[in-house]
């Protein structure tokens, strides 16, 4: 068992949930969560653009508040913004109303800068309730994720995260990386490295 791939009886408990795209190519769909912030995602940014990659990043509202030169610069490169709720809500033992309350006002933050951007949706630590998944599932689509980094754990090895994720990635996994300060040191080494294999191996990149 692949300690950075989602445990295949997930998606048979919440199919309406995405987390991983019907692939007949090489191809993958790279995620980061928890932007945008100054540094972490810059550097995302400019390796994306070295290996012409486009990805999806999934924005907290707040920061989007603080930052929006930076979320202007995932904009104008052509990546494609998901929400990640206002504060990096939990969902597990928030109210129905306040997670809602809590989504739609990352959704206005977002709509400030990109009116009409798509309806994805990331819970944070990939904890959601079912009351919260039917509300949000007429709005949004709800992406999980097929391989996760672990970039965020301080306890990984920078070796070992990038391992990991190159064994764990397949056609049509949806990938998520972070682009916070939590997980910089991991990301700096593992992303670029990451790509590179990846595009060596003849997979693309796409976004969601």
């Amino acid at each position: 068992m692949n300690l950075f791939r989602t445990p295949f009886f997930l998606p048979l408990l919440y199919p309406k949930l995405t987390w991983r795209i019907p692939a007949s190519e090489k191809k993958v769909y790279l995620t980061f969560d928890d932007g945008p912030v100054p540094g972490p995602t810059e550097f995302v940014l400019d390796t994306l653009q070295k290996f012409r990659a486009t990805a999806t990043f999934f924005c907290i509202g707040d920061n989007v508040r603080k930052h929006p030169h930076i979320f202007q610069k995932v904009v104008q490169q052509g990546h494609r913004i998901g929400n990640h709720t206002f504060n990096h809500l939990k969902g597990w033992g928030a109210s129905l109303q306040a997670y809602t309350e809590n989504v739609r006002q990352c959704e206005e933050e977002i709509d400030q800068h990109l009116p009409g951007n798509p309806k994805l949706f990331r819970p944070p630590y990939g904890r959601i309730t079912c009351s919260q998944i039917n509300a949000l599932k007429t709005k949004y689509k709800i992406i999980m994720w097929d391989v996760l980094t672990q970039d965020y754990r301080h306890s990984m090895a920078p070796d070992t995260c990038i391992r990991g994720t190159i064994q764990a990635t397949r056609p049509g996994s949806v990938v998520v990386f972070h682009d916070s300060y939590k997980a910089e040191r991991n990301l700096v080494f593992a992303l670029p490295r990451y790509l590179e294999y990846l595009a060596d191996e003849g997979y693309s990149f796409g976004r969601l």
